[in-house]
């Protein structure tokens, strides 16, 4: 498996472009995957007190394993403290890219739509039973490209997460009845999973944010191969007229 790659190294933190089918970290202290949390002890391992939640030092947010792309990993206490007030009060700015299925008609818009929570699970429907919590979860999309192919349409969005619901733009995609292409929990099965993709077309492509010595900082992360070259692949089809 890939390993993350450094994007920006500072005392205080630092930014990898993380690749698809790494975890961010374990689920529990039995979880022996590799991860995120086991390559950065590894090699910044000063780090392993940073936090509240010591099973995952220095993790200020996450990112799903399907998702490639940017992550922000914390390195001192300071800079914990000062990212997860960034992120509560919503003074990170995060853009993702994604491919999802079907032709989006409106050229961009807000879905404002809360999410329950229910154990580890999050939806956007209450569970009749149980404890759950309602929380806001809101998410910003612009077309950047669609593609109408003789037997299926795509379009690329650009998407900007305004709170960091687990799941959230995969749920929320999937609510206005276009799922992110090879989602293999929100897509449905009649949704084919392209083989020469074989992966969740979603990337954290882009980061901006103030750190923590007052530099405005905007880090971006290109899109890796294999959607780059699915995107390619679809170009080279003939338009549905």
């Amino acid at each position: 498996m890939d390993r993350p790659s450094i994007v920006y190294d500072s005392p205080d933190f630092v930014v990898i472009n993380k690749p698809s089918g790494l975890l961010t970290h374990p689920r529990d202290s039995h979880d022996k995957r590799q991860s995120v949390l086991s390559w950065f002890l590894e090699r910044y391992p000063k780090a392993a007190s940073v936090g509240e939640d010591l099973s995952r030092p220095g993790i200020v947010h996450r990112i799903d394993k399907e998702t490639s792309g940017l992550l922000l990993l914390a390195k001192t206490p300071e800079a914990f403290k000062y990212f997860k007030h960034l992120f509560h009060d919503r003074l990170i700015s995060k853009q993702y890219i994604a491919l999802v299925c079907g032709d989006v008609e409106n050229k961009q818009g807000v879905i404002d739509a809360p999410l329950f929570k229910f154990g580890t699970r999050q939806s956007m429907r209450p569970p009749k039973e149980g404890k759950i919590s309602e929380r806001t979860a809101l998410t910003e999309y612009k077309v950047v490209k669609s593609y109408k192919l003789p037997a299926v349409s795509y379009t690329l969005l650009e998407v900007s997460p305004k709170t960091g619901r687990t799941h959230q733009i995969r749920i929320h995609l999937r609510s206005i009845g276009h799922p992110i292409v090879c989602d293999p929990i929100y897509a449905e099965k009649s949704r084919v999973c392209p083989p020469e993709l074989g992966r969740l077309f979603l990337h954290a492509q882009k980061l901006s944010f103030t750190t923590p010595d007052g530099q405005a900082l905007t880090l971006e992360a290109d899109m890796p191969p294999e959607l780059e070259n699915f995107l390619s692949e679809l170009e080279r089809v003939p338009v549905s007229q």
